[in-house]
């Protein structure tokens, strides 16, 4: 669940089948009741209409909690990207990392650190369009070993060079600029 509307069509699902839920948050919900098989299902019809999907399996809720905690370390926090995620999410879920990694990689089909470092290079993409962060302060911020590893790990992703993004950031913007001032004429 992205937001409040997601939060509003839960609810009115849960009411619809007569579940009493205690509360509904972002990616999780409590009822009540035990849902029986046949509501789960029902439940699980309507929320898949609406682009929603109920997790109800012990291991798919797990890595969707790891998934939720490293996008919010990522996109959310400056201070915890100091951390070691590993050991992070190993305390917050009290569960050894390597049953947590390997779970990772048997549902997701990539790694952990795969999932990790593609979250740091789309919000490297975003600290440079819409922050305008240099590279050294990217690299602090998002807690790369230095300025190179940043640009050898943004290249191998992206094919270019963080410089290279942001220069063709800049002629894509420049050239959308020079349209709309074409367009005015």
């Amino acid at each position: 669940m992205a937001s409040n509307r997601c939060k509003m069509v839960v609810r009115e699902e849960l009411k619809k089948l007569g579940l009493h839920f205690i509360f509904v948050e972002f990616g999780e919900i409590e009822v009540m009741e035990n849902i029986t098989g046949e509501k789960s299902d029902l439940l699980k019809i309507e929320l898949h209409k609406m682009g929603l999907e109920l997790l109800d399996d012990d291991k798919t809720i797990l890595i969707e909690g790891v998934k939720n905690v490293v996008s919010e370390l990522i996109y959310t926090s400056d201070d915890s990207l100091k951390m070691n995620f590993k050991k992070y999410l190993s305390t917050k879920f009290n569960l050894d990392i390597k049953y947590i990694t390997s779970l990772f990689l048997a549902v997701q089909g990539i790694t952990l650190d795969q999932f990790i470092l593609s979250h740091k290079i789309e919000r490297i993409k975003e600290m440079i369009i819409y922050e305008g962060l240099n590279i050294l302060e990217i690299t602090q911020k998002l807690n790369f070993i230095d300025v190179s590893n940043l640009y050898f790990q943004f290249k191998k992703a992206t094919g270019f060079s963080p410089n290279n993004f942001k220069q063709l950031k800049i002629r894509r913007h420049t050239h959308i600029e020079d349209e709309i001032i074409l367009n005015r004429l």
